[in-house]
């Protein structure tokens, strides 16, 4: 953890860019809490710095994660200079990797940050309580979210709830994180509002900081995850994220919050909900002139006409089980455009083989080059490599699998668990399929929903929460997806024609794969790290 400050940054990377008291603060560098919190200035800017750190922290897939390629939906390129990719889609992650010490470091910074405003702002004269019980849930929502980032990607690791780093910090238990991280959860549902009611944290008519329907949704996955591997509580705490995901849905059907499906899939990654999305509980928002992100580009290959980085690419048999309909049209690029700026289906090879890389392509992150236009894959413009689209964390469709799945996996099949799975698969199918019933099993209607929650987020790694690879992380599906890699079977893609996955996976399993390594810098700094 080579943290050695909290950076106040109030004019670049802002979460929220229409509030000017906010961007006309100069920025403070080294910030130490005596001398701070005197005002409701300091307040605001101690806020608004926590949500710089979190937004600059997710800013970038070297930053957010890699780990997302264990999950079964997403791989990468065999070659390139993709190696700190291609190590977590291999399950072979080695604790040099370039790029894992940034996604320790990261959550850290946000971690710190946090404790700042969690230890210091109730002293802040001249403001109301609420104001400060507000800033304050806000921070342990981020610091909890951090250390369930922590836990979930390497298991045991040091707890800090203060602003120094000590070196000799003793790794926690799984469990004690995970009680830590319920226990800022409780604290930011009590003081996060229903709804913010002025600018900066309510925008374009929704919240773009973390509210109360937020932080219920957040903890729904969190028990899922905590009756999942490796603590394996099972029974009742699939009953409490059952709870936790009813309380979100019932207030909104309600009316109390204002979440509601779009109703078209194709619209929920669109630009023209990007500020704007009714579906969207928790968020990121960003702007090209003050605070891009690297999201765009990231999905095309090296040899697409528009420009890319190839950094990532469907896997062929998640593809191939994909159900047909609009949800899928509107999840992955329809044709390709190669350099000669013709399209062609993704599986378009030649004979002998001169493609590296042929598989389906992820179009979710895409951007135009022209600000808020919507991206056209048949146009042979440059791609934009600073995009603007706000980075999903949790959507209410994703809610409403946790609950068909908390529900079922606790044993019931519901109406209500079987009517809210089919208002997911209805959208998805573009129709009113309703193929989900009362007639299932609980173990079918589980799979289901795990399932749905899959195809929905499918390729979109960005918010480092709930992606494919944590949802097989829980239920303890990687080994077996280890093993299928490792055999790489062709698939019939088309008529005729097979394809199969272009970076090869070898080796023997053991559950130390579940896991990243710790980074090297940090296990030379400390020795608990490097007894393990």
């Amino acid at each position: 953890m080579r943290i050695k400050y909290i950076a106040i940054l109030l004019a670049a990377s802002l979460l929220l860019p229409a509030c000017s008291d906010f961007l006309d603060e100069d920025p403070k560098g080294k910030m130490p809490s005596d001398g701070f919190f005197t005002s409701k200035k300091d307040l605001d800017a101690s806020l608004n710095a926590l949500y710089s750190v979190v937004t600059s922290s997710q800013r970038a897939n070297n930053l957010i994660g890699t780990n997302f390629l264990s999950g079964d939906d997403i791989s990468t390129h065999p070659a390139s200079n993709k190696q700190s990719l291609r190590e977590h889609d291999q399950y072979d992650v080695t604790d040099n990797n370039a790029w894992m010490v940034s996604m320790w470091e990261q959550r850290y910074k946000v971690i710190k940050a946090a404790n700042f405003i969690i230890n210091n702002a109730e002293r802040t004269p001249n403001v109301s309580k609420e104001e400060i019980r507000q800033a304050v849930a806000q921070a342990h929502y981020w610091r909890g979210f951090s250390y369930f980032y922590l836990v979930t990607t390497w298991g045991k690791v040091p707890v800090m709830l203060d602003e120094t780093i000590d070196y000799n910090t003793p790794l926690s238990s799984i469990e004690d994180i995970y009680e830590l991280i319920l226990d800022d959860m409780r604290i930011a549902e009590e003081g996060c509002p229903v709804n913010y009611s002025a600018a900066p944290y309510w925008q374009n008519g929704v919240n773009v900081a973390v509210s109360q329907g937020a932080v219920k949704a957040t903890m729904a996955y969190i028990y899922m995850c905590m009756a999942g591997w490796p603590m394996n509580l099972g029974t009742e705490y699939y009953k409490l994220a059952a709870k936790k995901a009813e309380e979100v849905i019932d207030l909104a059907d309600s009316g109390v919050y204002y979440y509601r499906l779009l109703d078209n899939y194709s619209d929920i990654y669109s630009m023209a909900y990007s500020k704007s999305n009714p579906e969207l509980l928790v968020g990121l928002y960003y702007h090209r002139d003050r605070s891009s992100h690297a999201m765009p580009l990231t999905d095309f290959l090296l040899e697409m006409k528009q420009g890319g980085w190839g950094d990532t690419n469907g896997e062929i048999k998640f593809w191939k089980e994909f159900p047909e309909g609009p949800r899928k049209d509107a999840t992955y690029f329809p044709k390709v455009m190669l350099a000669d700026g013709k399209l062609y289906d993704w599986w378009y090879d030649t004979d002998p083989k001169s493609r590296e890389v042929v598989a389906p392509l992820f179009i979710k992150t895409a951007e135009s080059a022209i600000r808020g236009a919507e991206f056209d894959y048949a146009d042979p413009t440059p791609g934009v490599s600073a995009g603007e689209k706000t980075l999903q964390i949790i959507r209410l469709a994703e809610v409403y699998c946790w609950y068909a799945e908390a529900t079922a996996r606790a044993g019931e099949v519901t109406q209500k668990a079987v009517d809210v799975l089919n208002r997911v698969r209805n959208r998805a199918d573009g129709k009113l399929s309703n193929i989900y019933t009362m007639a299932m099993s609980a173990e079918e209607l589980a799979e289901a929903a795990y399932n749905e929650h899959g195809w929905e987020i499918a390729g979109y790694y960005w918010c480092g929460f709930a992606s494919r690879s944590r949802d097989m992380f829980r239920m303890y599906r990687m080994k077996e997806h280890f093993e299928y890699r490792k055999q790489n079977p062709m698939i019939e893609v088309a008529p005729g024609i097979f394809r199969n996955e272009a970076v090869a996976v070898s080796g023997t399993w053991d559950d130390s794969k579940m896991y990243c390594p710790y980074p090297y810098e940090d296990k030379a700094l400390n020795p608990e790290l490097k007894a393990q």
